[in-house]
């Protein structure tokens, strides 16, 4: 009854959304073709458990953050009739039983996230959020590996949504990485670590912490994956086309 509950909120929240989102969101936002297999989205939210994250200049931890928009995501890619699989849905560390020691439990469960992340024919997110010294900066930003073109691509996917419907003054670029992300540089699929903003500014951590934008931004993230599986041929564009 909860899961019911949660999916009705959602659909008056992503309706709200749409209603002040331009003609392009809302085609992005059509279900999909019955029918068809479902796509597979992998959604890390990133930390958890004894891993706290970044913590925004009031205090709020990451972790937290980040599992609230993933578990909007997750739902609102589920009633958009998405397969979705959570890296975690509680504020848990995900590594193995028995494991001792902090650094020996962050690899086990690094490994059991990129497990999950190497699903077959799945399409990848982790999210997080950014922090810096200079409490200036904001913005959501995209990290990709950079030997993956379709990481690349996914990722300007999440950014041109979240620009378009969140962020119009964000004028920052794709991020590609090398070895540096564990996650994304191990990942058979396309991947994509998407910051979603800066918890060091106090404007935008007010943002990050609010129900409402965390749902704002669930929904921009679904629409950039939705188009990434439009434009790579994984979903049909029917519903889309018909529905303009």
């Amino acid at each position: 009854m909860r899961k019911y509950i949660r999916h009705f909120a959602l659909i008056v929240g992503c309706a709200l959304i749409l209603s002040s989102c331009s003609n392009s969101a809302v085609q992005a936002g059509e279900s999909l073709d019955e029918g068809l297999a479902k796509p597979v989205v992998v959604i890390d939210p990133g930390h958890g458990g004894m891993d706290g994250g970044s913590v925004s200049v009031d205090g709020t931890l990451e972790k937290g953050i980040n599992l609230s928009v993933s578990l909007k995501l997750a739902d609102m890619l589920e009633l958009f009739g998405y397969e979705v699989l959570l890296t975690r849905s509680t504020d848990v560390s995900i590594h193995d039983d028995g494991i001792e020691g902090v650094r020996e439990q962050k690899l086990s469960d690094m490994e059991n996230r990129l497990e999950l992340f190497n699903t077959k024919d799945a399409v990848c997110v982790s999210v997080h959020q950014n922090l810096y010294t200079d409490s200036f900066y904001s913005g959501a930003q995209m990290f990709y590996y950079r030997q993956s073109s379709e990481s690349e691509k996914l990722a300007e996917c999440l950014r041109v949504r979240i620009c378009s419907n969140l962020q119009p003054d964000n004028e920052r670029e794709l991020k590609p990485i090398d070895d540096e992300l564990y996650l994304l540089c191990n990942c058979e699929n396309p991947a994509v670590m998407a910051e979603c903003g800066f918890l060091s500014n106090p404007d935008e951590a007010a943002l990050l912490e609010d129900d409402y934008y965390q749902t704002q931004m669930a929904f921009s993230i679904m629409c950039g994956l939705n188009d990434f599986h439009i434009e790579s041929g994984r979903i049909s564009a029917k519903n889309a086309e018909n529905k303009r």
